[in-house]
């Protein structure tokens, strides 16, 4: 007869601990193999079943991931519940999915696992038990996990635990996710917000000069006005192509010189290949509105605003440059460790951040400024990055 041994490991899987179970001969050779196998199904249902996870507890989703939870378990059928309903029903004898609420209240209540002889009047459904575990997401319930079986052994339970705890660390991701997603839309509103109402006005005004004397001119800039607000304002994506922001940033200089007139020189110079690579929205016109604004101030002689995007390999590197007033290296340094002030420049700290939560540490804003020498201002971004796209 041959000589079985059980064995067992834990997998880390999605950040949660999954116990394995198997059973394989004394054979090292056999064991091994079957080991890798177990190992190998479990990683691959439990990834299966993360995707639709993420996606939080609502029904379509839930059924999509309740499959394979039931597959980790092996147990005739398995229930998800947010705080007010079934969200999912997975396998047989699914005339026990009305009492699942039932059976989740005292989960909810003590935020504990939970085992309960349900019985059933039909004689061949094969649940008699459910094992009700909690779905906890930052200290609070949101759901449950129940799997019903024959019989609530201790495995079971464990097991119930596991998984469960396991979904739930998908759901924090989730959960992350809508909160990252929030504070880039929270982070656009704000540069929204910092487009200075100086400017709006000071364009407004300039428009209306030409009305009489240059009426084209007045059409032109009324356009390019209308274009600039429209794309500063949109709301749909995170990104946008270098060449889109430029043209913004070209409506915006364009607005400036009407107000400015030979004072303001422009130097724009733009590499073709760099024009297609995606940069994140909004992340250089503040820039050159800034370099503007300190190349102005308090100036009577012309001031000069220097706009490269060069083609670096794997990357495009765009550099802002003024002659103007400069900016106090202490002061640049507080704001770009999160402090407030708008005399520092508008928005830096906010662009230095979103490029590095984007991109990595290695690409947030270089400053080479002091007071009276202007401010060069340089950003580098890769060319390709995986998970983003321009619309």
């Amino acid at each position: 007869m041959q000589d079985f041994l059980t064995a067992a490991a834990i997998l880390i899987v999605g950040g949660a601990a999954v116990l394995v179970l198997w059973r394989g001969t004394r054979n090292k050779q056999s064991l091994s193999t079957e080991a890798q196998r177990v190992t190998y199904e479990t990683l691959h249902t439990a990834w299966s079943a993360a995707p639709p996870l993420r996606a939080g507890l609502v029904p379509d989703a839930a059924k999509k991931s309740a499959r394979h939870l039931r597959t980790l378990l092996d147990t005739p059928a398995l229930a998800l519940t947010d705080e007010t309903e079934v969200v999912a029903w997975e396998g047989v004898s699914d005339h026990h999915a009305a009492d699942a609420m039932t059976q989740a209240e005292d989960v909810f209540l003590t935020g504990r696992t939970q085992a309960f002889d349900i019985g059933c009047a039909e004689p061949n459904c094969p649940i008699n038990c459910a094992v009700v575990a909690p779905l906890t997401v930052e200290g609070r319930v949101v759901g449950t996990l129940a799997a019903y079986s024959r019989e609530a052994s201790a495995g079971l339970v464990r097991a119930t635990n596991q998984v469960a705890r396991w979904a739930a660390g998908q759901l924090e991701l989730a959960e992350l996710d809508r909160s990252r997603t929030r504070l880039v839309e929270a982070e656009v509103r704000a540069l929204r917000a910092q487009i200075s109402p100086h400017f709006i006005y000071n364009s407004l005004s300039a428009i209306a000069s030409y009305v009489r004397t240059n009426p084209e001119r007045a059409r032109t800039l009324l356009l390019d006005f209308a274009d600039f607000t429209r794309y500063s304002f949109r709301r749909h994506g995170d990104f946008t192509t270098l060449a889109e922001e430029l043209r913004s940033i070209d409506q915006y200089l364009a607005l400036e010189r009407a107000r400015f007139g030979e004072r303001l020189k422009v130097t724009l110079q733009v590499a073709p290949e760099v024009l297609p690579v995606t940069v994140p929205f909004l992340c250089l016109q503040p820039l050159v509105e800034n370099a503007v604004r300190h190349g102005m101030e308090g100036k009577v002689e012309p001031g000069h605003i220097q706009i490269y995007a060069n083609d670096g390999g794997a990357e495009a590197h765009i550099t802002i440059e003024d002659d103007g007033i400069g900016m106090d290296p202490e002061k640049l340094r507080r704001t770009l460790a999160g402090h407030v002030d708008e005399s520092a420049g508008i928005g830096l700290g906010n662009i230095d951040e979103r490029l590095r939560r984007v991109y990595g540490d290695e690409y947030g804003l270089v400053v080479e400024t002091a007071c009276g020498l202007g401010t060069k201002i340089t950003v580098r971004v890769p060319k390709y990055h995986a998970g983003i796209h321009g619309m």
